[in-house]
């Protein structure tokens, strides 16, 4: 199952890369599904249909090519969809809270009012940091698993906070499950006989148990499938220098969470004539410049280029021309760059950690080894890498720095002296 996220501060530019991208995959004959993770939810606009929470059929596939089947051998046999069949989906990011975290997050509700917030405020109040976002992709983890589909495009906007939430399960380790279990077990017996004492609503077990499968099961889950080698990131960029700025900051805490990136796309380029009239000239080439600079950073990243039109890209004859000339050629699901992850390699006294980081800082990056993993932290964000069990007993040497690449040198810890006898 092949997962692509699009992300990026692209505005309209990214639901319509995202849509053009799954039109054109419907198109060579994949099953294809596309999905809004964005709260601005543009995408029933760039089709030019209403969606809703569950899938819609956009086209069927009969339109779709037969010698594409041929092609593509057994890709999607047994899915029970034609070949070509494109869904669309703008994803209800509280009814699937609801569905994840509901009972947590009704008991924040309550506390919240019983402190004297009103039940709006509450509400909102009850939502952590980037768990819209990652309940949204929760959703997009149930389809894939479902098999329905050969790929899966999905338009989002994956925070800091997100990223920081998929990493609990390793954060948490054993502890935290051992604590939840017995904070339920507790609570079965004594919430009961403290209803009558305290005034403040307590939680339940239902509380706990919820809290424990969002964290040790669907967390872990969609931590896997997001790292998995058939999910990828692509980031879509405009030819201005702050977007590229945040896309270059995105692609380091991706690359800190082993989300791998395999393209960029920038939008909105003027076309080369444009450079005859005296107002566009000035815009032609700094936009040059920019191509050039993003071609630079992001290299080996392929950069797929989507030219200005002289109207909005909406429907599926307009997304299809899209996607045929943003891939010129290319297989739209195609995996278009493989970067290195994290890997440990041995060394003549120890073990070496190397993590690629590319457009971090190093002066920015700061590392240390706490029990049995190594945590890592950039501006904002910090990941706990846990460690293979024989390096849990090594002593953190040294961290360097070296082309784009965190490398982190273990060693074996040194024996204690034997003390002399008085």
């Amino acid at each position: 199952m092949r997962v692509l996220l699009y992300t990026g501060k692209g505005g309209v530019g990214k639901t319509t890369t995202a849509a053009a991208t799954a039109v054109w995959a419907a198109a060579q004959g994949l099953r294809t599904l596309v999905a809004s993770a964005d709260a601005a939810h543009s995408l029933g606009d760039v089709l030019e249909m209403p969606l809703g929470p569950e899938p819609s059929i956009v086209d069927d596939g009969r339109s779709s090519p037969a010698s594409n089947d041929e092609a593509r051998g057994e890709s999607g046999a047994g899915h029970g969809l034609p070949s070509g069949t494109l869904h669309a989906v703008e994803i209800d990011a509280r009814a699937e809270i609801s569905r994840h975290w509901g009972a947590v997050r009704d008991y924040l509700v309550r506390i919240f009012r019983y402190q004297g917030i009103e039940e709006v405020m509450a509400d909102e109040l009850a939502l952590l940091p980037g768990l819209e976002e990652l309940t949204t992709l929760l959703a997009v983890d149930t389809w894939a698993g479902q098999g329905h589909y050969d790929l899966i495009v999905v338009d989002c906007a994956p925070t800091d906070s997100a990223l920081r939430l998929l990493t609990l399960p390793d954060a948490a380790h054993g502890a935290l499950r051992i604590l939840l279990r017995l904070q339920r077990a507790i609570t079965g017996v004594m919430t009961p006989l403290a209803r009558n004492l305290v005034a403040a609503p307590l939680p339940d077990a239902a509380v706990f148990r919820d809290a424990e499968d969002l964290i040790y099961r669907q967390l872990r889950r969609l931590r896997d499938r997001v790292a998995s080698p058939d999910t990828s990131v692509r980031l879509v960029v405009t030819p201005e220098q702050m977007v590229i700025d945040e896309a270059l900051r995105a692609r380091t805490d991706l690359a800190l969470f082993e989300v791998a990136c395999d393209a960029v796309v920038m939008n909105r380029l003027l076309p080369a004539e444009a450079a005859a009239e005296p107002f566009f000239a000035e815009w032609v080439r700094r936009q040059v410049e920019y191509r050039r600079e993003v071609e630079t950073l992001f290299a080996p990243l392929p950069l797929l280029t989507a030219p200005l039109q002289d109207d909005e890209i909406t429907g599926l004859g307009r997304l299809r021309a899209q996607g045929r000339t943003l891939f010129e050629g290319r297989r739209p699901e195609a995996f278009l760059c493989r970067e290195p992850g994290l890997r440990f390699q041995a060394t003549a006294g120890g073990v070496q950690m190397r993590l690629p980081l590319p457009g971090a800082e190093p002066q920015d990056l700061d590392v240390a080894k706490l029990a049995g993993e190594l945590v890592v932290r950039t501006p904002g964000l910090r990941r706990p890498i846990p460690l293979p069990r024989h390096l849990a007993g090594m002593d953190l040497a040294a961290a360097r720095w070296r082309d784009g690449t965190l490398c982190v040198e273990f060693l074996p810890r040194a024996a204690p002296e034997p003390q002399e006898a008085l």
